[in-house]
């Protein structure tokens, strides 16, 4: 029953990243809206971590089998995107190390911020 109640609320953030999404005229896809209303509820303590917890860490966890149809995908389109393979692994090089050091970055300062707190 606890992963049932942790996945409701996660299913409910996301609907709510899917309204919002349809009613505020960005293009900012859906899962961002709700990712976005996850970290502002935790962040403010409206939500508990303990809430969430361990459903998130089971999405966490099956999340890599999840990509599986999208490269067999890919695989299919191949010959479609085969002229600009070269582009298409430079692109996912670069951007793959900039959010991994976008999200060291942002990881360090979080865990500063945390001993700054703690050491006071």
């Amino acid at each position: 029953m606890k992963y049932l109640m942790q996945f409701g609320i996660i299913i409910a953030v996301s609907f709510a990243g899917e309204l919002l999404c349809n009613f505020i005229p960005l293009t900012v896809p859906a899962s961002i809206w709700g990712l976005v209303i996850m970290l502002i509820l935790l962040i403010t303590g409206v939500l508990k971590l303990e809430k969430v917890e361990n459903a998130a860490d089971f999405l966490i966890n099956i999340m890599p089998p999840m990509f599986i149809p999208a490269v067999v995908g890919l695989l299919d389109s191949y010959k479609i995107i085969q002229s600009d393979v070269l582009a298409f692994i430079v692109i996912n090089v670069l951007t793959t190390v900039i959010v991994m050091g976008v999200c060291g970055r942002i990881a360090q300062s979080i865990l500063r911020r945390k001993e700054k707190k703690d050491n006071e």
